[in-house]
């Protein structure tokens, strides 16, 4: 039984003719003359036939060799074609990408983004849930949701799009002018915060660190709801304090509109994933997007 043909050996073949000897096809494959050597003696031996006739001046194709190039040519022209398809395809991504997201984060900064992905990729059928609340992957056949906070689900595939996110304290200008500012979690207790709900689950116990310790206030106020974008914008109207992913609220902290507040100590861990039901649903067309996003959040968070 003859031996299987490598690829790299039958390159360096057409290579040495195409270049008119052994030691310039060394040089243009960026191989040693020894290696080439060995590149077509190694193929010679798994055909079973003499390719090349070596003379001291030059190689001259065998009557077998003559035979042999066009097909070889062949072989590696589809290589070729085989790696441009796959890469076309990737390329060319198309199709429904169904994909959920959080209110707040997902309207006022993923979705610019997600309109520069899909003008990348016009082929793509993108369609968007956007909602506070944690989506179904399997009953709602996403195929990623965009997510903030520890998995509880380990099952689950997540890729890391910002994890070291966490939560931020701040108030707009205008309400700290008139209640002040608090110094310390507890005096949390003296403001109105602004609570955020899922579900029937109230956000009211609100977990700061300082010196490795962490202490966690229970806090209220005139008004929540089970929409975050709400939340932030009644902070940023001056109706009270909030506590948020501090993604949501970087854009209004760098435009004044927020301010951040006890920034000695560090709010609740709320790293942000994509999150997959299985390995499976890792197209190309989610990869590239997970890519893409976590490209986007390390310039954004600089």
């Amino acid at each position: 039984m003859k031996k299987r043909v490598r690829m790299d050996d039958l390159q360096v073949f057409v290579t040495t003719v195409e270049a008119g000897g052994l030691s310039a096809a060394a040089r243009q494959l960026d191989i040693s003359p020894a290696l080439a050597s060995a590149a077509l003696q190694r193929l010679e031996h798994s055909l079973g036939i003499r390719l090349l006739v070596r003379s001291t001046r030059r190689l001259r194709l065998s009557d077998d060799g003559e035979r042999y190039l066009p097909h070889a040519r062949q072989a590696l022209d589809a290589l070729v074609d085989g790696e441009m398809a796959l890469e076309q395809a990737r390329a060319e991504l198309a199709g429904p990408l169904r994909l959920s997201m959080p209110s707040d984060l997902g309207r006022n900064l993923l979705l610019p983004w997600l309109t520069e992905f899909q003008a990348e990729y016009p082929r793509l059928d993108m369609r968007l849930r956007v909602s506070d609340q944690v989506a179904d992957l399997f009953g709602e056949q996403l195929d990623a949701s965009i997510r903030y906070g520890l998995l509880g689900d380990s099952s689950l595939v997540a890729l890391p799009l910002a994890a070291d996110n966490r939560r931020t304290l701040c108030a707009a200008p205008s309400y700290i002018a008139r209640h002040g500012a608090p110094q310390t979690p507890q005096a949390l207790a003296g403001h109105n915060c602004l609570r955020y709900v899922m579900g029937e689950q109230t956000h009211d116990r609100w977990s700061f660190e300082d010196a490795g310790a962490t202490s966690t206030v229970l806090v209220s106020g005139d008004r929540c709801s089970d929409d975050a974008d709400i939340v932030r914008r009644w902070a940023v109207a001056g109706l009270g304090v909030v506590y948020k992913s501090r993604l949501d609220v970087l854009e209004d902290i760098r435009a004044g509109r927020l301010v951040e507040l006890l920034a000695d100590h560090a709010g609740q861990a709320a790293p942000l994933h994509m999150v997959c039901a299985h390995r499976q649903s890792l197209s190309p067309a989610v990869r590239r997007l997970h890519g893409f996003l976590a490209h986007r959040l390390q310039a954004y968070l600089a």
